[in-house]
């Protein structure tokens, strides 16, 4: 979104935050960084007001906030189900009904998600999150009917296994060590895993004027693995 002159808000609950918006800054780029919980309704609210007041307003915004606790469901506790359901469905739902009134007064906006794959099918030991991120789906659907009226796209990413600290958690979860998951995860037609750019990338198409006659749809960057 840099690359294409956006001047972009960087949201993190940690100093993350700050490192990706410096190297946005290093590279030419216009970024700020923020620190938010998203899953908070209050936190989110005292966000959107910060970063109309510092950017000036918001146009477009990237749901990516997420988190995964492998397991059946015999192996979840309530608290692990709420946990997934609050980083992966609740903080789409708070940052976009912050943002929805400032888009509908300009008239138009774009808004995308970042699903999974396994919101599409189901994966083993992954019940929570699979039915989180199959929320993220239907959510994302259930807006753009509501809101492309008011000139507002809303449209969702579905990568598969991408290469980030999420991953590497997830193999310490399963007992693996990154290699054996890395190379399980690259098991797929395209023969490699993803990375962040491929669903930047992504991102920024359907954030974009490319995508002007684009809302409700889900676009997989999974190297071929859902075929």
């Amino acid at each position: 979104l840099a690359d294409e002159g956006a001047a972009v808000a960087v949201v993190d609950r940690d100093d993350a935050a700050e490192t990706v918006a410096r190297g946005i800054r290093a590279d030419g780029g216009h970024a700020e960084a923020f620190l938010c919980d998203v899953s908070d309704e209050e936190e989110v609210l005292a966000l959107v007001k910060e970063v109309v007041g510092r950017l000036g307003g918001i146009t477009d915004v990237c749901c990516v906030a997420g988190s995964i606790r492998r397991g059946t469901v015999q192996d979840l506790s309530l608290e692990d189900w709420h946990r997934s359901f609050a980083d992966n469905v609740d903080s789409v739902f708070l940052v976009c009904r912050a943002v929805l009134p400032l888009m509908e007064r300009a008239g138009h906006g774009s808004i995308v998600t970042v699903a999974s794959g396994w919101g599409l099918r189901a994966g083993e030991k992954a019940a929570a999150y699979c039915t989180a991120k199959a929320g993220v789906v239907m959510l994302t659907q259930a807006m753009a009917l509501d809101h492309s009226p008011a000139g507002i796209r809303v449209n969702c990413v579905a990568p598969g296994d991408t290469r980030t600290p999420m991953l590497a958690r997830e193999a310490r979860q399963l007992g693996q060590s990154d290699a054996e998951f890395l190379a399980e995860a690259a098991d797929r037609p395209l023969g490699r895993i993803g990375t962040p750019e491929d669903i930047a990338a992504a991102v920024a198409f359907l954030a974009g004027p490319d995508a002007d006659f684009v809302t409700g749809s889900v676009l997989s960057v999974d190297g071929g693995g859902s075929i």
